[in-house]
């Protein structure tokens, strides 16, 4: 799985590793009351990196946590979703807003393949001081360089170079030279 091959999501490792990080979900959901330190400390016991001033807003929701990759002062509004079937990397100072969905899971494009219940994952990279506004969606295999901004709502399908301003369905280039 986490090398991007084929896996069986109902494999029993898979499963045990997807009830842990349900119990550590509802812990991390159960803090929003608490003070950022502590909700921080909570993110790095269970993600693979946690920068400086990384703050994510409760409710969260992720598939393992430990593909989760955040730089210093990365900033999840509420209601953020991360499928981290692979890894997620998650640059310095970039903001997400609300309810933005990032996946890195995929499926096969061959019926049969499905059928057989196989999966795969893509990684996604996410650049230093990019912002995505809230109810975006970042498909698997995207990278987004640095400074980029994501308009709201926009869907992700491709790469977008660092500086480029993309919004709507598919993420198109806007503004100057689109």
């Amino acid at each position: 799985m986490l090398a991007g091959e084929l896996y069986r999501p109902g494999d029993p490792e898979i499963q045990a590793e997807q009830r842990a990080n349900k119990a550590w979900l509802a812990r991390y959901n159960a803090a929003m009351a608490l003070p950022v330190a502590e909700r921080h400390a909570l993110l790095s016991e269970h993600f693979g990196r946690v920068g400086a001033d990384a703050v994510i807003r409760p409710p969260f929701f992720c598939d393992f946590g430990y593909n989760i990759f955040l730089g210093d002062g990365v900033f999840l509004n509420f209601n953020c979703v991360i499928l981290d079937v692979v890894h997620v990397t998650i640059g310095d100072r970039t903001q997400i807003g609300p309810a933005t969905q990032i996946y890195a899971a995929d499926h096969p494009r061959d019926a049969q393949t499905r059928r057989e219940g196989l999966e795969f994952g893509r990684p996604v990279k996410i650049g230093a001081d990019v912002w995505i506004g809230g109810g975006s969606i970042i498909l698997p295999g995207v990278t987004i360089g640095d400074g980029a901004i994501i308009g709201a709502g926009s869907i992700v399908t491709r790469d977008v170079p660092a500086g480029y301003t993309v919004a709507g369905n598919p993420a198109r280039r806007i503004g100057a030279g689109a």
